[in-house]
C-alpha cells in the first residue's frame, strides 16, 4: 500500500542520467532534429529542458561562430544545470519551462529568441503543456521557430502498460501517478494552433533504443523519481523489479541484451 511517510524524490542525477541513458544525446539519434533546426551562425536559441548540455554545446558550436550568436539552455533540475556549465554551457538558468521565468540578471536571455529548441523534454510537462507554449511565445521574436523533439503517441508502449498494472496491484492509481505526455502530431498540431504557431513539420517515428546497463536502470533512472517519487527505496525497487520481469519477453533477446521501442514526435513551428 501507498507510504505516505516517505519525502518524495523529484531531483535529476545528471551523473546518473549521463551513466545510464547517454543515447539521449548520442550523435545519431539528435542528427535528425538538429537537421531540423538548421541553427545558423549570430542566432540566438534558447534550449527548453537542456539536460547536462551536451546537445546545446553543440549548437553553440554553429552559432557562436558570429559575436552575435548565444545559446541559453535552461533545465528544471539544478543537478542538470550544475553539470551543463561543468559541461562548458556559458549561459543558462533554472527555471519549469511549464511557468518559464527568464532571470533578470542573464542579459543574454534578455532580447527575443530567434529560435525555441528541445530536446527530450517536453513529455515531462504533462501538469500544462499550453504552459510551454505560452512560454515560448513570450521569448520568441515574431516568425521566429520553435523546434522540438519529444516522446510521442505509443512511446514506451509495452513498459508504460506495465508500469500502470503493476501501480494498481499495489494499490496506486496509476493515471494520477504517470507523468508522462505522449501526445499525437493531430493532437499537437491542434495545441501548436491554439497557441498561435503554424506547424511546418509534423513526424511521429519508431527508434529502437538499446539499454545497455538493462531495464532495471532505465526505470531507476526515468521512474523512480516520477512514478514512485512518493514510495521508500524498498517499495519502489519491488515495483521495478515486478516491471523488468513483466516486461522481459518484449525487452530481452537471445544473448540478453535489452532494447525498448521510443516514438519521436519531431516538429517545427512558427510563431504567428
Amino acid at each position: 500500500m501507498p507510504d505516505t511517510q516517505t519525502a518524495p524524490r523529484s531531483e535529476w542525477n545528471a551523473d546518473q542520467y549521463n551513466k545510464t541513458a547517454p543515447f539521449v544525446y548520442s550523435p545519431a539519434f539528435v542528427a535528425p532534429i538538429l537537421e531540423l533546426l538548421n541553427p545558423h551562425p549570430g542566432e540566438r536559441i534558447l534550449d527548453l529542458g537542456c539536460g547536462s548540455g551536451e546537445v546545446t554545446i553543440e549548437i553553440s558550436k554553429v552559432v557562436e561562430q558570429k559575436a552575435s550568436g548565444v545559446v541559453v539552455g535552461v533545465d528544471y533540475s539544478q543537478s542538470m544545470i550544475d553539470k551543463a556549465r561543468l559541461n562548458g554551457l556559458k549561459h543558462t538558468f533554472v527555471s519549469d519551462i511549464q511557468d518559464l521565468n527568464v532571470p533578470e540578471d542573464l542579459p543574454e536571455a534578455q532580447e527575443r529568441f530567434d529560435a525555441v529548441f528541445s530536446n527530450a523534454a517536453l513529455h515531462w510537462c504533462k501538469r500544462d503543456p499550453e504552459g510551454v507554449l505560452r512560454g515560448v511565445r513570450r521569448v520568441l521574436r515574431p516568425g521566429g521557430r520553435f523546434v522540438a523533439e519529444m516522446g510521442g503517441f505509443m512511446n514506451c508502449m509495452g513498459i508504460r502498460a506495465a508500469i500502470h498494472r503493476v501501480l494498481w496491484a499495489n494499490g496506486y492509481d496509476p493515471v494520477t501517478c504517470d507523468p508522462w505526455y505522449f501526445p499525437s502530431m493531430e493532437d499537437y498540431v491542434e495545441l501548436l494552433a491554439s497557441a498561435g504557431f503554424t506547424p511546418t513539420h509534423m513526424s511521429l517515428t519508431p527508434r529502437i533504443t538499446p539499454l545497455a546497463s538493462g531495464l532495471y536502470d532505465w526505470l531507476d533512472l526515468f521512474v523512480r523519481h516520477s512514478f514512485l517519487k512518493n514510495m521508500s527505496d524498498t517499495e519502489a525497487h519491488e515495483i521495478m523489479k515486478e516491471v523488468v520481469e513483466q516486461c522481459r519477453i518484449d525487452c530481452r533477446d537471445g544473448s540478453g541484451k535489452c532494447a525498448m521501442i521510443y516514438v519521436r514526435l519531431r516538429f517545427s513551428a512558427i510563431m504567428n
